[in-house]
């Protein structure tokens, strides 16, 4: 997917940017896409952009550590054929943040609830925030009004919908432009869409049921926003491209091949004040691409950690994932016996997931000595396993983006990977002295292309000096947010264009 040039508008003034969705750190974060929803606007807005975020008031969001004020109360939210619901909304600024954060507050959806996912009436509760978020752009609008409002994943995608239809006469909504982010089409909803009856399927066009309706279960969250959004961006170029196909395109391929106009990928960034090994407080030796031998003491350190034999000159391999088939797992139980069996190498495991994967991979770390597993999450133990792991295992199925392998190379651990979607973005293949590249690539989804291409890593590891040129062209890479702001922010401009055509 070619990235777009800004010629078709010029930007004048700062942006106003709106970021939606359901989670966001440090006040609640499950999974990647708070991470995200961090550091994009943090980054758009050291651009110069007035930038602002909106989630759910969720019970587990602390008011203490985060002090806020009322500064809507009593917002009423339409729910067509019921009764409206009643929200409050709430704001919290911190000073050293641009960044201003508002937060939808409902006792029922919200307030009562004990997780952030995982309910039957998830799509009620996205709904709410959706529909909820345009009646308080509505109600604050003489104070101030977005430029675009930005939507994320399928518990975002009603957005753009309920902008096009519902809202499309509304003095205030009807002038704001709409982007949709996807991060992971595999979600689309409350259902499993590629298992659905024809009386079940969502043309992605019928009106939206009111929040409270039964009906509102069986549509498609991910259609929508992709079929009403102004533009439509992914987390990589490449996933962009991969999405248009039936391989990839979880039954939406053809949709967006139609919007293909308005599809684009950047790449997700890295917070970079966080993973520094100059910096990080979690590595006991800091060191840079530039004294990678200080880096060595680090790997006694991580073998110390987890009770691994201390060999300095041990090939000491890392796998920080989700345990599911998305991220290759399979691939890495049907052959990880016969390589411990083969070759001499550490392995060290963090992350959790799938019961069978999870079990499998505690029973190897038990009756191997060069095994060792911690299968749980932590937020710690990455950034001491990255300053000392060699190399990083990460074989996915599919992978929209992947920041493991980013955060990796900042460290100087050396990526293999498949070569699909973020992954292919973000990792260049060893091929020669001449190309080093940054890590080990492997193209069809098999064991035999798995193992021989860990292979080739191992035996490249026997020479210190070029995998140290590997090491430190991994680390020079820039895969920093202020990179991917700057391409958002090309993104937005090109929305307020598609919005300005209309």
């Amino acid at each position: 997917m070619k990235m777009f040039s800004t010629g078709l508008i010029k930007q004048s003034r700062p942006l106003k940017i709106l970021f939606v969705g359901s989670e966001i750190a440090p006040f609640v974060k499950v999974g990647g896409l708070g991470e995200v929803l961090h550091s994009l606007p943090k980054a758009l807005a050291e651009l110069g952009h007035d930038v602002r975020t909106m989630i759910p008031k969720y019970a587990s969001i602390d008011e203490e550590e985060f002090p806020m004020t009322i500064i809507v109360d009593g917002l009423l939210v339409p729910n067509p054929e019921s009764e409206d619901l009643v929200c409050n909304v709430k704001k919290y600024k911190h000073g050293d943040n641009p960044v201003i954060n508002y937060f939808l507050e409902n006792q029922e959806y919200y307030e009562k609830r004990g997780s952030v996912y995982g309910y039957d009436d998830d799509p009620a509760r996205w709904a709410l925030l959706s529909r909820g978020t345009l009646e308080f752009v509505r109600h604050m609008s003489a104070e101030w009004k977005p430029d675009i409002i930005v939507s994320n994943d399928w518990q975002g995608g009603l957005i753009p919908n309920y902008m096009k239809c519902e809202y499309s006469k509304d003095p205030v909504i009807s002038k704001i432009a709409s982007a949709f982010i996807i991060h992971n089409i595999h979600y689309q909803g409350m259902f499993d869409h590629r298992y659905g009856s024809e009386l079940d399927y969502d043309d992605g066009q019928s009106q939206i049921p009111s929040i409270t309706d039964p009906r509102l279960l069986k549509i498609n969250f991910m259609r929508r926003g992709i079929r009403y959004a102004d533009v439509i961006n992914t987390v990589s170029p490449t996933y962009a491209r991969e999405i248009t196909t039936p391989e990839y395109g979880e039954l939406l391929d053809e949709l967006l091949q139609e919007r293909r106009s308005r599809l684009f990928g950047i790449l997700d960034g890295v917070n970079y004040d966080n993973y520094n090994p100059e910096t990080n407080p979690y590595v006991e030796f800091k060191y840079n691409e530039k004294n990678l031998d200080e880096r060595i003491k680090n790997k006694k350190v991580l073998q110390q950690k987890f009770n691994l034999p201390e060999k300095q000159n041990a090939f000491v391999v890392c796998m920080i994932s989700r345990f599911t088939e998305q991220k290759g797992i399979d691939l890495v139980v049907e052959t990880i016996e016969p390589l411990l069996e083969n070759f001499d190498f550490q392995l060290i495991l963090l992350g959790t997931g799938e019961s069978r994967f999870v079990s499998f991979f505690g029973e190897l770390a038990k009756k191997r000595k060069n095994v060792a597993a911690h299968l749980s999450f932590d937020n710690i133990l990455p950034h001491v396993i990255y300053s000392g792991a060699d190399a990083i295992l990460i074989p996915s199925r599919f992978e929209p983006c992947g920041l493991t392998q980013m955060e990796a190379m900042r460290y100087g651990v050396v990526p293999i990977v498949r070569k699909i979607g973020g992954l292919a973005d973000s990792v260049k293949d060893h091929t020669s002295l001449e190309d080093p590249g940054t890590g080990f690539v492997f193209e069809k989804y098999d064991r035999y292309a798995f193992l021989g291409t860990f292979m080739r890593a191992y035996e490249i590891f026997k020479y210190p000096e070029i995998w140290q040129e590997i090491q430190k062209r991994a680390m020079k890479e820039n895969f920093s947010w202020d990179k991917s702001a700057k391409e958002y922010e090309k993104l937005f401009l090109r929305a307020l264009n598609q919005f300005n055509l209309q």
